[in-house]
């Protein structure tokens, strides 16, 4: 068990899988400061484990994968300028440790998938969700504004006509309507849904785990801008692959028709 400063965030590993827990479900996994403030522990001690191949997000209890930000929180620590600060400070430190993930990240959605919730979810490189699940983001019922970043993200993943849909009605969207524009990769039975995110999981903990970073970094790139893009790092990492003891297990393995079993060097 990783220390994260709150029980309301556990950080868990299995096996390969390291398992990020929103536990605040009385709130319906909303959250508070203390969960922001713990994402970071949670993420950095799973990129230092070489045992970890994969990240995967869930929320406790069967209403929600993460239902927002916890409101109830705002009037004392977002009831002024410094305060708001402190708070967004402690938000966005999260979000770039999320974003910045080495490892392959799955989000795992039963339930509420609102605002905060999804902008978790969007950080991840996929998402699987159970057919019960609903998607929004109701800053425009809030008076909320949507940082850039945050848009750009959403725009790159569902395009900009749905994207507008998703921000100007503040609608819920339910999970076929987010598989059919791309909000999710796969819709499954609440039954199957953590079969099925273990299943994901262990295919590509089984991959070479070099080459599946320099995939993951060659699609963060593709998705800046031009002028914004660091190609350098996607040629070193691809260069990493071609150089490790990884490549060398990998085609011994082909050659002698067995399974591969890479170490990530």
């Amino acid at each position: 068990m990783i220390e994260t400063g709150t029980h309301r965030l556990l950080g868990e590993k299995d096996g390969a899988i390291g398992w990020m827990i929103f536990n605040h479900p009385e709130r319906r996994n909303a959250i508070s400061l203390d969960m922001w403030a713990g994402i970071p522990r949670v993420l950095t001690a799973f990129e230092a484990d070489p045992e970890v191949r994969v990240i995967v997000y869930k929320g406790s209890g069967d209403k929600a994968f993460i239902s927002g930000a916890d409101i109830s929180q705002f009037g004392e620590h977002r009831d002024n300028r410094a305060a708001n600060a402190v708070y967004s400070g402690q938000m966005a430190e999260a979000t770039r440790a999320m974003a910045s993930l080495s490892k392959p990240s799955i989000a795992m959605i039963r339930g509420f998938c609102i605002g905060g919730g999804m902008a978790v979810a969007l950080t991840c490189d996929m998402r699987v969700c159970s057919d019960d699940s609903r998607f929004g983001i109701p800053a425009a019922r809030l008076g909320l504004g949507y940082a850039y970043d945050g848009v750009k993200t959403l725009t790159d993943l569902v395009g900009p006509s749905f994207a507008k849909e998703i921000l100007f009605t503040a609608r819920h969207f339910d999970a076929a309507e987010a598989a059919n524009i791309g909000l999710v990769n796969k819709v499954t039975t609440v039954d199957a849904l953590e079969a099925t995110v273990r299943g994901y999981a262990d295919q590509i903990g089984q991959n070479a785990p070099l080459t599946v970073q320099a995939a993951k970094i060659a699609v963060r790139e593709a998705l800046k801008d031009a002028d914004r893009r660091d190609i350098a790092s996607v040629t070193a990492a691809v260069d990493a692959c071609f150089q490790s003891a990884d490549y060398a297990e990998g085609r011994a393995a082909f050659m002698e028709k067995r399974k591969p079993a890479f170490r990530g060097e």
